[in-house]
């Protein structure tokens, strides 16, 4: 009886070979290998940090007296504020800093400088948006040192008396809409936008990849359908689930986290309908471009890792630099997080949210025209 060799090195060298030809033909998969990696690089190499400087601030501004411009000039120079506005009341600055247009708002009230010079402390006002405390932290934390040696060079020789011993102003900051610095109110409403991100898109990216892997893809195309017919059916039902996502969630978020709810719950759940219906068109038109379900689950992974770390859910996003931040601006997920977290903690109206909400609707009308565009040629 001939004995049989354990190892071949011929057939294991052939099975070798397969492999690598296969790999090849399967472009999305070894693009997915090579292209994996490089994101993760880039991003937690080059846009990924902890302690974001150069935050928008606004600038309400009463007395432009010189101990008011030292102030102003060592907060610049501490690189965590960059004025980019100056307001004229403080509705106004209410306003800016509740559409998140700016991270704080630091007034310099009336008679600033003549008060300072009677030795009776003026107060600084600094108001923040900490709806995200890491964002803020470190530039709140500054502020004492920053202020206390701005007025230095000013106050020397017959005013060395004002600076005392705690410093020469009285700065007050109010930490808006989060005071305590709870990171649950910022965590879990945005852990909705993650979760609809992760689920809606990958549950979609499976629908017609699954259809043509089981063969009742011929039946589809038979049916007197059109193309935007069939994938606005394939999605329609999944808002509903959707729907039951955000509905326990935000359950968990106010028993179980006490996330305040300030907001319109309307407002929200509209909102969420179009967030919704975003992630569905981009799973749809996944599913279009995908030829069967392992490449539609590597497409969904290649985008929500970009969602996951550029929308300012796990890192602040006026920590990022400006690509990253204009890669951010495109995903869903980021404009969702403002308004979620707006909406929430803020008391945000239509007024506030609309312009998140027109970003999200343009993104999924132009991924379901690709999505419709690829299934039309399926039809071909």
């Amino acid at each position: 009886m001939k004995k049989r060799i354990p190892l071949s090195f011929t057939r294991f060298w052939a099975i070798v070979i397969k492999e690598f030809i296969q790999m090849r033909r399967d472009r999305l998969t070894f693009g997915m290998i090579v292209g994996i990696p490089v994101v993760q690089l880039m991003l937690f190499g080059f846009a990924i940090n902890g302690d974001p400087k150069h935050l928008p601030t606004a600038l309400l501004l009463a007395d432009s007296s010189q101990q008011g411009r030292s102030i102003l000039s060592a907060l610049k120079n501490s690189d965590y504020f960059s004025f980019v506005r100056e307001v004229h009341s403080e509705a106004e600055g209410e306003a800016i800093l509740a559409q998140g247009e700016v991270q704080f708002v630091v007034t310099i009230p009336e008679n600033f400088s003549r008060t300072l010079l009677r030795g009776e402390k003026p107060v600084i006002l600094v108001e923040a948006d900490a709806t995200d405390p890491s964002a803020t932290g470190n530039a709140i934390a500054s502020l004492r040192t920053v202020i206390t040696t701005a007025l230095q060079h000013d106050l020397t020789g017959p005013l060395a008396f004002l600076a005392g011993s705690d410093g020469p102003v009285n700065l007050r900051v109010h930490a808006r809409y989060n005071p305590e610095g709870i990171s649950q109110y910022n965590i879990v409403p945005g852990l909705m936008g993650v979760v609809l991100t992760m689920t809606m898109v990958m549950i979609t990216g499976l629908a017609i990849t699954r259809e043509r892997e089981r063969g009742t893809m011929e039946n589809l195309l038979s049916m007197p359908t059109r193309p935007l017919e069939v994938l606005l059916g394939k999605i329609i039902p999944y808002i509903f689930v959707g729907y039951i996502q955000v509905s326990l969630i935000l359950v968990a978020a106010r028993f179980i986290f006490h996330v305040p709810m300030v907001g319109s719950i309307p407002l929200l759940l509209l909102s969420a309908s179009v967030f919704i219906a975003a992630n569905l068109a981009m799973g749809i038109t996944f599913s279009t471009l995908a030829k069967n379900q392992l490449q539609a689950v590597q497409m969904t992974f290649f985008f929500f890792l970009p969602s996951l770390l550029l929308s300012g859910f796990m890192f602040p996003f006026r920590g990022m630099p400006d690509w990253a931040q204009v890669i951010g601006e495109v995903l869903p997920l980021t404009h969702f997080l403002r308004i979620i977290r707006g909406i929430l903690l803020k008391g945000n109206g239509i007024e506030e949210v609309i312009l998140q909400l027109w970003q999200i609707m343009l993104f999924a009308t132009v991924v379901l025209a690709i999505g419709v565009k690829r299934y039309r040629r399926t039809l071909d």
